[in-house]
């Protein structure tokens, strides 16, 4: 297999774990992903250990995949770069285009001085991850040298010379003998639910929620930096939501929230956590047990709540309706942690016309023999492209999709 390549479109888990399984089996791999970071949305996740007790969260496997792609000499990694073209003649060929390269990844120590200099927020981005080489990168959007040259602080300060604000786009051409969709999932924007996103300061997602506790071990209000005394889960936000013809339920939305709140009772243990749902899904073998410790530590609210408003302190105010009583009641919580679905990646439509395959009405790639995992054509897919999945089914999905492209070239080259 040492002479095989495989194209590999997305560097999040699926990505990660697909290409150290094909590394393994002697196969070199081209991985291309648009973002500046390897690891997807879910290195951003926390750890959720309790008592010195792994919950199997699956955190730790994602860093694990990405510092084994990192260290791979058989692994190409293209970081803030595209697929543009993909043709086929017997093997694939790709062009791929790459955005300028501001930070040195030679060079940069990670000192954080660029960060705390630039005079923009958010202009200076950051990893997730110790495993994110470099760990800062340039927001083209925000930089105001890239805008009208008018600040090079980042540049002028940086002790390495690591930064250059004046690099070019680049295009190259990569051959393959195989191609593998892994592009991921795009989380729920809420900005247009009625529970305040972006308008409220104390409204956050899960996703933020899990990156304040990697990064901080904490959580604090975003508006003052205290330590809220209630804070209320919503679950099911994008997901199961006919009104958005979002018909799935996202999988994983439960089990995080449930043990990101023992976590935060583990750390801060007075703080009142209240979870609002459905219903829960089950996660793990271990659920039963798992879920009746959460019900000694989480009041349980079967019900999602209508409005969210703000009050005196930002506090928040939350209306929802009682299913005993069916009455309609009001509590007033710090912090409200908005738990978002898991939807289609935004590329779907776009790597589906590069790569002639049809997506299912729901704008996930379809799964299986169904159209993108075509073994008789070389392209295959892994992960969330095809549909929610927890981080160890997204690792299995990948393992499987190695082992079909495995089973490709063996049976074109007999």
């Amino acid at each position: 297999m040492g002479n095989k390549n495989v194209l590999i479109i997305g560097g999040g888990t699926a990505g990660l774990s697909a290409a150290v399984e094909l590394v393994n089996l002697d196969i070199h791999v081209d991985l291309v992903e648009k973002s500046d970071f390897l690891g997807g949305h879910a290195i951003g996740y926390t750890c959720k250990a309790t008592r010195n007790t792994c919950v199997k969260c699956g955190a730790c496997m994602v860093e694990e995949k990405l510092k084994d792609t990192i260290l791979h000499p058989k692994i190409k990694i293209w970081t803030g770069s595209r697929v543009q073209e993909v043709s086929k003649n017997g093997r694939f060929t790709a062009k791929i285009h790459c955005k300028p390269k501001y930070i040195d990844p030679h060079k940069c120590t990670n000192c954080r001085i660029c960060f705390d200099k630039c005079p923009v927020d958010g202009a200076i981005l950051h990893g997730f991850s110790k495993n994110n080489i470099p760990f800062y990168a340039i927001n083209e959007e925000l930089c105001l040298y890239l805008k009208d040259k008018s600040c090079g602080l980042c540049r002028d300060e940086c002790p390495e010379t690591a930064i250059n604000l004046d690099p070019k786009a680049t295009e190259y051409i990569k051959e393959a003998d195989a191609v593998l969709v892994a592009a991921g999932f795009h989380p729920f924007n809420p900005e247009d639910k009625p529970y305040g996103y972006h308008r409220f300061q104390n409204v956050i997602t899960s996703l933020d929620l899990e990156r304040m506790l990697k990064q901080v071990g904490r959580v604090k209000r975003p508006s003052d930096a205290t330590i809220p005394e209630r804070i209320a889960f919503i679950q099911c936000v994008g997901s199961r939501d006919s009104k958005l013809n979002h018909l799935w339920c996202s999988k994983v939305c439960c089990g995080s929230a449930l043990r990101m709140a023992r976590l935060l009772k583990e750390r801060q243990p007075d703080i009142d956590i209240s979870f609002f749902y459905i219903d829960v899904q089950t996660f793990g073998k271990d659920f039963e047990q798992f879920y009746k410790d959460v019900q000694e530590e989480v009041r349980m609210i079967r019900a999602i709540p209508g409005d969210i408003y703000e009050t005196d302190r930002q506090k928040l105010k939350i209306n929802f309706l009682d299913n005993n009583t069916h009455e309609t009641l009001e509590e007033i919580f710090d912090l409200v942690v908005l738990s978002i679905g898991i939807t289609p990646g935004k590329d779907n439509g776009e790597i589906a016309e590069l790569l002639h395959l049809k997506l299912a009405d729901s704008g996930f790639f379809k799964s299986g023999a169904e159209e993108a995992s075509a073994p008789n054509t070389g392209i295959f897919s892994a992960g969330t492209i095809s549909g929610a999945m927890s981080i160890p089914e997204t690792i299995a999905s990948a393992g499987k999709a190695a082992r079909q492209i495995v089973k490709y070239f063996r049976a074109n080259d007999s």
